[in-house]
């Protein structure tokens, strides 16, 4: 199972026409849409799960292209590094 990140999303985007538009490169196992808090639209990303090889084809087919007139961002999701240590930041 791969993880992906999907970048500049509209304010308009649903989990139901995310998920419709990379279904077509194979099953979505699990989709999370970041919301505001508030209004409850769409923050300009997203994350989902596919497998392996899907994921690929889906980053190939899908990364730089128009959805809802926004140019999509769609790649692996890095590895964030741990934030560590308690205390004040300086």
């Amino acid at each position: 199972m791969k993880k992906l990140f999907v970048g500049s999303l509209p304010p308009t985007t649903t989990e139901k026409s995310l998920q419709e538009l990379f279904s077509q490169f194979g099953t979505v196992r699990s989709l999370k849409l970041a919301k505001d808090l508030f209004s409850g639209t769409c923050k300009g990303f997203g994350f989902l799960e596919m497998e392996g090889h899907e994921a690929r084809a889906a980053i190939a087919g899908l990364n730089g292209k128009s959805f809802e007139g926004s140019t999509l961002k769609v790649n692996f999701e890095k590895e964030r590094p741990a934030r560590g240590g308690r205390g004040r930041r300086h």
